[in-house]
């Protein structure tokens, strides 16, 4: 959606500051937009550009080397996050006063390299864990403040997808890909250059086994030129994903039901595999991997339209209400 498009569903009573009811369809509420009065040319800012954090994504190939040694940041930093949540929880529990993130660091990495238990931890890169501890100590206290409206963090596992996130100098981006420290360059396929230079880089692993990095960059959010173009309407549906106030109907793909048929294959073969064995890894990777193609599927399709729908018209206007209470109730 353009940025600054008014919202046609704030204001009080049954209509809101366009004169749209509420709860009234998107085409409706386009018409109720134009006979406004009102023009695109509002849309235009008057506050000073602000700065807009954006994250790229580009595939990564390591090596076989390489993937060894991304394996152990990834096994540092869970190990890292769950030392630092046990404890964590625990003050919360008792009502004890909550320690910053230097106390953090100091006891979960500085003191537990000088154990037997933890002695591998000098392994990685100090960065990675630091930056592990900062991200748990920011996520629990944001968990701590909002009492309960947000969900805590949890332990992570193995079988979920891993990832190392550093920040600053600890390391750069080359033509061929990103130095990582203690990993080396990363091989990266450059989809589309980056706007700015990255404040922050995650490497990510998902669980069919594909590596990608992850990039933060800042942006300036330009001003919206009075451009007086075309708009347009959506109303969300079941039997049409879509349809458009100019009468475009955009159909569900489906694509996990195209998929049922190999899923149920090897969801089965995945049944009678013996727990802990190497075959029973393989036959999950398998599944991972056909979920992983639909998702990719719908993303792309989602992808399509929209990019489509918003370089096509100056505003657009989406319907708010919620596909659950549209479906019938036993």
């Amino acid at each position: 959606m353009e940025r600054g498009a008014p919202s046609f569903f704030r204001g009080e009573g049954d209509r809101d500051q366009h004169g749209c009811a509420r709860g009234a369809s998107a085409a409706s509420c386009l018409l109720a937009f134009k006979e406004s009065g009102h023009r695109v040319a509002a849309l235009k800012r008057s506050s000073p550009p602000l700065a807009l954090q954006v994250r790229y994504r580009y595939r990564l190939y390591p090596t076989p080397g390489q993937k060894q040694a991304l394996a152990r940041q990834f096994g540092c930093c869970h190990v890292v996050w769950n030392d630092v949540l046990a404890p964590s929880q625990s003050i919360y529990q008792e009502g004890r006063k909550y320690p910053g993130g230097g106390e953090l660091q100091r006891r979960c990495i500085t003191q537990a390299k000088r154990t037997e238990e933890r002695s591998w931890l000098s392994e990685v890169s100090a960065s990675v864990l630091q930056q592990s501890v900062r991200d748990l100590d920011k996520a629990f206290r944001f968990w701590w403040e909002s009492k309960g409206k947000v969900r805590a963090p949890r332990f992570k596992k193995r079988s979920t997808a891993q990832s190392a996130r550093i920040c600053g100098r600890d390391f750069r981006t080359t033509d061929r890909g990103v130095h990582f420290p203690k990993v080396g360059e990363l091989k990266l396929h450059w989809s589309r250059p980056l706007p700015s230079p990255p404040s922050s880089c995650t490497i990510v692993k998902d669980c069919p086994g594909r590596y990608f990095a992850s990039f933060v960059v800042d942006l300036e959010d330009r001003d919206l030129s009075p451009v007086f173009g075309q708009n347009i309407g959506i109303d969300l549906g079941l039997a049409s994903l879509a349809v458009t106030s100019d009468g475009e109907k955009i159909a569900p793909p489906k694509f996990l039901r195209a998929a049922l048929k190999p899923l149920r294959r090897l969801q089965r073969n995945l049944k009678h595999k013996q727990r802990g064995s190497n075959r029973l890894a393989l036959a999950r990777l398998r599944v991972a991997k056909l979920h992983a193609k639909v998702a990719d599927r719908r993303l792309d399709f989602l992808h399509k339209p929209s990019t489509r729908l918003i370089h096509e018209n100056q505003a657009v206007c989406i319907e708010e209400k919620s596909t659950a209470l549209a479906c019938p109730q036993p």
